[in-house]
């Protein structure tokens, strides 16, 4: 792919990046003041004048603000809550969020805040080389889940050729990929690996593979994946071509993007979000270098902001210039995780993306599901795997002892048949709770 120039507003110093942080944080809050029957009331509450504020120490006099407030509030005041900054005969665009942790939370946007978001994917797409010569491929199901809405329209307006390919079969996906020869793939990284294993089944045979395809970038979303080195070789190797990270929320729009030069990290869009760090349990700044809970302000959202939103994803924030040139801090390695993914087992936090790290790792493994039974008494680790063209028991013993290596405690691994366990286009559902024992 073409190398794109830096915008200058990514490699300017610091310094400017917070001035311009802090002079639209003061429009911002001034128009919320005003308008806003969520925040007026929250800033009301914790007795913060925002006329009065001074904002010389950053965002710290502020309250943050919670999912479960948000959902309060929708429950409260049906359906959309009072976090609008509008009349709601301005709103044109309806999104929710996908429901994995809780029940949805309706999510709405007027022209103007949706352009906001359409130029945050821009400065994706940039990091990801792509451009107006480029056919953007959105295998997702168009629903009201957010996922690559943004992006599809964002790049339009850039000039690509997008084309959607919600509503059919894996099947038929690829072969529409054959015939119209996108170059970038938006998609999960779960369903990046779903396609190649299904390639896999229909090219059986021929002198061929997914590798051999058009697509040269993939951009992934929504999930964990395009951070954990095994799950990224492995899309990377079975489609012959680049994994581009980025992550965002509905509630708060797409916060960041990997560059072309340092894969393995996300840069956090400074130009348009105040990203903190912040120790999850005291809400205490945490320096450079420490893992701490991400909190966003979304700066150009102005009809349906967020302010101090705890995102409740745990990370390393780095804000030294990156190789790329940008000075925008970046997140080495990515979401690491998430403060309410962690569960204890026998004394031991275990997270999803260790386990996943594990099993992707051994390339015999098609697919898997990881369930942690909790009961009064003891918490115990169960792994289905599917299993390729190889020996059940083998790979079972390999994934038992590699488990207790990484996590250091004993796993119940236990392989079933093909196609036993599920497959997921957008959010995968691997890991699950169950405590019911």
């Amino acid at each position: 792919m073409p190398a794109t120039q830096v915008p200058i507003t990514e490699r300017t110093s610091r310094s400017k990046i917070q001035a311009n942080q802090a002079s639209r944080l003061r429009d911002l809050l001034k128009f919320v003041n005003g308008h806003n029957h969520f925040y007026i009331k929250k800033f009301s509450q914790a007795g913060i004048q925002i006329t009065n504020l001074d904002l010389a120490d950053g965002l710290s006099q502020l309250p943050f603000t919670t999912k479960p407030e948000l959902t309060a509030d929708q429950v409260t005041t049906p359906p959309w809550g009072t976090a609008l900054s509008e009349p709601l005969v301005n709103y044109t665009r309806y999104n929710q969020t996908s429901s994995t942790t809780g029940p949805p939370l309706r999510w709405l946007d007027t022209n103007e805040s949706w352009q906001w978001m359409l130029e945050c994917w821009k400065a994706v797409y940039r990091a990801a080389r792509v451009g107006s010569s480029d056919r953007i491929f959105f295998p997702f199901s168009f629903g009201p889940f957010l996922g690559f809405w943004t992006a599809f329209d964002a790049g339009s307006q850039l000039g690509a050729h997008c084309v959607p390919a919600g509503g059919m079969t894996s099947e038929i996906r690829l072969g529409l990929i054959d015939t119209i020869h996108p170059t970038i793939i938006c998609c999960t990284p779960t369903y990046a690996l779903r396609l190649i294993e299904v390639a896999d089944e229909l090219y059986r045979g021929c002198d061929r593979s997914l590798a051999d395809s058009s697509v040269k970038v993939l951009i992934v979303a929504g999930e964990p994946g395009g951070n954990i080195p095994t799950t990224r070789e492995r899309i990377e190797n079975g489609w012959g071509a680049r994994v581009i990270d980025h992550h965002g929320l509905t509630e708060v729009g797409p916060i960041s993007f990997e560059c072309w030069e340092n894969p393995g990290a996300i840069h956090l869009n400074e130009c348009e979000y105040i990203c903190e760090v912040v120790e999850p349990e005291t809400g205490e700044p945490v320096p450079d270098g420490h893992q701490g809970e991400l909190v966003v302000t979304n700066l150009g959202r102005l009809a349906s902001p967020v302010i101090r939103y705890r995102t409740r994803d745990i990370v390393v924030r780095n804000t030294e210039t990156c190789r790329c040139g940008r000075t925008l801090a970046r997140l080495e390695g990515g979401i690491l995780s998430r403060v309410d993914d962690m569960v204890c087992v026998r004394g031991i936090n275990i997270y999803p993306t260790a386990i996943e790290a594990v099993v992707r790792a051994v390339r015999e493994v098609v697919e898997y599901r990881a369930t942690i039974k909790q009961t009064r008494e003891l918490s115990v680790l169960s792994v289905e795997i599917e299993v390729g063209p190889a020996d059940p028991d083998a790979v079972t013993t390999m994934i038992k002892s590699k488990l207790r290596e990484a996590l250091g405690l004993s796993a119940q691994v236990r392989a079933v048949a093909s196609g036993t366990l599920p497959r997921f286009e957008m959010k995968s559902q691997r890991f699950i709770v169950d405590k019911n024992g």
